[in-house]
């Protein structure tokens, strides 16, 4: 999207996660999946985490409790992306094998960056 549609966006509306992120985040849970919470291997577009970061992220979800699976089709159902002053915040729902749709959410930030798009995960957490 770009930065003449986000101006005219309000602070308080949520939109659909845009289909051109979807692959990028399911990306980034795949790689927590596989215990990868520093994104080490290198998705593009995303920043990695610092140790600290992923020492957080992966606390997280072990205090939850429960094995994150890919992303269903369906958590873009439920999945809110919105303008603030600069950025866009994403909240992409996640899965896990006991739960299917769990209480965990992805929470990142996701500013243009040249043609693309630079995606910052901030947290994982319930909200």
């Amino acid at each position: 999207m770009s930065e003449d549609m986000s101006a005219d966006l309000s602070e308080d509306q949520q939109t659909p996660v845009p289909a051109i992120w979807r692959p990028t985040l399911a990306a980034i849970v795949d790689a927590f999946r596989e215990g990868d919470f520093e994104l080490a291997r290198g998705i593009p577009e995303v920043s990695p985490l610092s140790p600290e970061d992923a020492q957080i992220t992966a606390g997280s979800i072990e205090d939850y409790g429960a094995t994150l699976v890919s992303l269903p089709d369906e958590a873009w159902e439920t999945s809110v992306s919105q303008w603030m002053d600069g950025y866009w915040h994403v909240l992409v729902d996640l899965y896990t094998e006991a739960e299917g749709a769990s209480d965990l959410v992805l929470d990142v930030r996701v500013r243009e960056h040249g043609a693309g798009y630079l995606f910052e995960v901030h947290l994982v957490y319930v909200p």
